[in-house]
């Protein structure tokens, strides 16, 4: 369980980081915070979600989109 939690910690602070820089986050289609794709992961029973990266003209990260995976 404190292994789940410190996997968890790890994520919202890395997503603060990308959201001090000003990358745009989505998810599922809708904007989201570091705080709520956070709480998507630790209530996700099945399935994951993918990430996908959206670079600008310049090679930065624009945007980080996650994509719900469901496993069958």
């Amino acid at each position: 369980m404190a292994r789940l939690k410190a996997l968890h910690d790890d994520l919202y602070f890395e997503l603060k980081e990308y959201e001090a820089l000003g990358v745009l986050m989505i998810m599922d289609g809708h904007i989201a915070s570091p705080l709520q794709i956070v709480h998507a992961h630790m209530i996700k029973e099945t399935g994951t979600y993918m990430r996908d990266y959206e670079m600008n003209s310049e090679g930065g990260l624009e945007t980080l989109i996650f994509h719900e995976i469901r496993l069958s």
